[in-house]
């Protein structure tokens, strides 16, 4: 009777210790040991994971994984559309961190059956991101560093909301993506980062989160300015396709500006360092009125 009861008392130990979060799905994912060995399957996740504090339990990432530095040597699974599962397998992940809308449902699914937990994330809003990174330090264990990043994070976006809060409403298109031409919409977390910093999405109402237009939707919405992320930090060639129409207002006021795409692309902490740039350049523009 007391080996059973001390059986009991042990299981209910173990349970006691298990290390549960819910995931941007809406499913509690629980480990009975914190993460040592985690797979990050999109850049972004990447960075979430190091800011929460457990850089150093990364053992696969995938394609453009570049930040921080010491990611890129951490061995690569393919990228976030298709990853080589039995490269991922054989590195013996005890957690994924999967992108809800990124990778291939199949796979994600192919490797829970497998017995490894996935953890979904999708952060749509600025508290999103700070919620994942403590999120993954719970399960990570590293709370510490985690909550560190995730206030900084939190009261650095609120300070910036806070001192646009009156800006002059300027219309922006951000241009996403070149061929096609994409952008984005008031839901997209860049769409809120306009938003945040006094400027009106010229194509903020349109329904799909990535929307396709052309240079024509362009022209007739006439922006004040033109925002591109580029196909690379230094890159600005998006850029100079627009000055082939002079009677643009974001073109005859030479206000065409580039943002280097890690800094506002990915929901991670540099996020507000791009905020905080894209913010300064609508100001830019406000002064040339």
């Amino acid at each position: 009777m007391l080996a059973l009861v001390l059986s009991v008392l042990g299981a209910g130990e173990a349970r006691a210790d298990t290390l549960c979060a819910t995931d941007d799905r809406e499913r509690e994912v629980c480990l009975e040991a914190p993460a040592s060995r985690i797979a990050a399957l999109s850049p972004g996740a990447t960075e979430l994971v190091y800011a929460a504090g457990a850089g150093e339990k990364v053992v696969a990432v995938v394609a453009y994984s570049d930040y921080p530095p010491e990611a890129r040597e951490v061995a690569s699974v393919g990228s976030h559309t298709r990853m080589d599962l039995e490269a991922l397998v054989s590195l013996r992940p005890d957690l994924v961190i999967g992108w809800t809308t990124g990778n291939p449902p199949e796979q994600l699914e192919t490797i829970e059956s497998l017995g490894v937990p996935v953890f979904y994330i999708e952060p749509r809003e600025f508290e999103d991101v700070s919620s994942v990174i403590e999120r993954l330090a719970l399960l990570a264990d590293t709370r510490e560093e985690g909550d560190r990043i995730a206030t900084e994070f939190r009261q650095g976006m609120a300070a910036l909301a806070e001192r646009y809060a009156d800006a002059e409403p300027m219309p922006v298109f951000y241009q996403v993506w070149d061929e096609p031409l994409m952008t984005i919409n008031d839901e997209h977390l860049i769409g809120k980062v306009l938003t945040l910093c006094g400027g009106v999405n010229v194509f903020g109402e349109l329904s799909r989160l990535v929307p396709r237009i052309d240079d024509e939707s362009v022209l007739a919405a006439d922006p004040e300015a033109i925002l591109a992320g580029g196909m690379g930090e230094e890159n600005r060639e998006w850029l100079t396709h627009w000055e082939q129409y002079p009677n643009l207002t974001a073109v005859e006021r030479d206000n065409l500006y580039f943002v280097p795409p890690s800094l506002i692309q990915r929901p991670t902490p540099r996020l507000l360092e791009g905020s905080r740039l894209l913010c300064k350049k609508l100001d830019h523009a406000r002064g040339k009125r």
